[in-house]
């Protein structure tokens, strides 16, 4: 692919409400995965790895809390003296009021990036979201797309009717045509999910928002353009124009932005299921804090896991994920959860089915979370414990309990 020709445009600016005491203060594309990486890394890494060499990065909320990580580029080696990483914020009194401020959905943002674009001027743009695990190579697709004349074409992915109730649904006729979409529905026709990797046709996708501003702002609010998600204006109103078309996504793709989801995916990850680590020439990229090698002391279980450096395992360890730092102490229990860094759990305390972010102290004898009732896990019985929070001596969170970033229990 020429450069210049495709920008890469990863969308990270959503407050991640859906993830409530992990993203208080946070951006959620921020969320570490495997211990080692964070959920924006799968799309800048993919985005690069397919010779994408201009990649901006929307963000909006929290943008403090991943400022740092992205270094501007620097770990994928997208810090060049032209072009490369953008950094793209919400701005004010410089165009329309639909053009400014903060955007009100993943549709609406790309409308108020559109003289940025425009004066990029890159005719294709591949757009992702920073909150699904995903390793692929979009090259081919970008040719297969500009091929087929297609204004935009989506990635999709197969799953369980479950999983596609929480997401946007596509239906396609021949020659991948996409025919319809559901946001959403409560009973999905079908399996098939929008995966929020899009390739637009710049000049068109302009014109599409442009339209549809003039059409649906008046009967919104402020600054609102009224176009919000892809899903409730712009991809319908390309659908019917006949442009769209569908493409399967290669290997495994989950949106983990729910705490079901979330901790599935680290399920996954755990059971073999997750392929995205399996190429050793297309890595996943991410900006490491060096941190020295993990120790297990005599005594640890340990089954099943994945142990990131900086951790010191006396306890026992099941099928969960502990991330840098993290310390369990000899006859504590950790099993099915996920620990952010610098995590402490005390002598004899457990953990069960949780997420516990940065810093949580689980003191002796407390109780965190218990056994699911669900194969699939489930938000209600997830326990997620906001950074810095204490589990006191002794204390019991119930399955599926949410504490506040910088609480005592």
């Amino acid at each position: 692919m020429a450069a210049r020709q495709v920008l890469g445009l990863v969308q990270a600016g959503g407050a991640g409400s859906r993830m409530d005491v992990l993203t208080r203060e946070r951006a959620k594309p921020a969320l570490p995965y495997a211990g080692t990486h964070r959920l924006i890394d799968f799309a800048i890494s993919s985005m690069v790895h397919s010779e994408i060499r201009d990649v901006w990065v929307s963000v909006e909320y929290q943008v403090a809390s991943i400022d740092e990580y992205l270094a501007g580029g620097r770990p994928w080696d997208l810090d060049a003296t032209r072009g490369g990483f953008r950094r793209i914020v919400p701005q004010t009194g410089s165009g329309p009021a639909t053009e400014d401020e903060f955007a009100h959905g993943n549709g609406d943002l790309l409308l108020r990036m559109a003289r940025d674009l425009e004066a990029w001027g890159a005719p294709t743009i591949v757009v992702s979201s920073a909150d699904h695990v995903f390793a692929m190579d979009l090259a081919p697709v970008v040719e297969r797309h500009l091929a087929s004349g297609a204004v935009a074409t989506v990635l999709t992915c197969d799953v369980t009717r479950r999983e596609a109730a929480e997401n946007v649904t596509i239906t396609t006729g021949r020659g991948r045509r996409v025919t319809g979409l559901e946001v959403k529905p409560s009973r999905p026709s079908t399996g098939t999910v929008a995966t929020e990797v899009f390739v637009y046709q710049t000049e068109p996708l302009l014109e599409t928002l442009r339209e549809l501003r003039a059409e649906l702002s008046g009967a919104a609010e402020g600054s609102d353009s009224g176009i919000g998600d892809f899903g409730e204006h712009l991809l319908p109103r390309l659908i019917e124009r006949g442009t769209v078309l569908a493409e399967p996504i290669a290997g495994y793709w989950r949106d983990v932005g729910r705490p079901g989801a979330y901790l599935q995916g680290h399920r996954d990850l755990l059971a073999g299921k997750v392929d995205v680590y399996d190429d050793p020439a297309r890595p996943v990229i991410s900006h490491w804090n060096d941190r020295e090698a993990a120790r297990i002391r005599r005594g640890a279980v340990i089954e099943d896991s994945l142990v990131s450096p900086g951790a010191d395992v006396s306890g026992t360890v099941v099928r969960s994920v502990l991330g840098p730092g993290v310390v369990v102490e000899a006859g504590a229990v950790v099993e099915d959860a996920v620990l952010f860094a610098d995590v402490r759990v005390a002598r004899d305390a457990t953990v069960t089915t949780g997420v516990l972010d940065d810093d949580v102290v689980v003191a002796r004898g407390a109780h965190v979370g218990a056994a699911p009732s669900h194969r699939l896990a489930r938000d209600d019985e997830v326990v997620l414990v906001g950074k810095g929070s204490v589990i006191g001596p002794g204390a019991t969170l119930p399955a599926g309990a949410r504490v506040e970033p910088g609480s005592t229990v």
